[in-house]
């Protein structure tokens, strides 16, 4: 099964949505995530089950629990971008599109309950040619 790793200075150097929205120091840059995402930091924030404080202040924003949520989503969001098209239409399908195997939850739901490794494994199997 294909397995998630941590974002790193080559896989930015590749280019693609994955180098657009991690800085340098591989902390998510939240301006240009929301921008190409085409929503709002608080609807982000509650996308993925953060408070708007989380987003908004400086000292939560950086706290390394708040970034994993977003660098998760960010990988998540490149790993169905291929199929979707475009960021726009991934985020879309991230927040609207019912998963079978997961009772009709949609990511949005499985993220923002903490379901993060579930749904990484489920598109893992999904991208290796597995069935919905």
């Amino acid at each position: 099964m294909a397995e998630y790793t941590t974002h790193t200075r080559a896989d930015k150097g590749e280019g693609g949505f994955l180098a657009e929205v991690f800085s340098p120091s591989g902390d998510i840059q939240l301006e240009r995530f929301t921008q190409l995402l085409r929503v709002t930091k608080t609807d982000l924030a509650f996308s993925i089950g953060l408070s708007r404080e989380a987003i908004s202040k400086s000292a939560r924003f950086n706290a390394p629990a708040t970034q994993a949520r977003l660098r998760e989503t960010a990988e998540i969001i490149n790993r169905i971008l291929p199929w979707c098209g475009s960021v726009p239409q991934a985020f879309s399908w991230f927040r609207s599109q019912p998963i079978p195997a997961f009772g009709g939850q949609t990511s949005e739901d499985l993220v923002r309950s903490g379901r993060i490794a579930d749904l990484k494994d489920y598109l893992a199997g999904l991208a290796a040619g597995g069935f919905a």
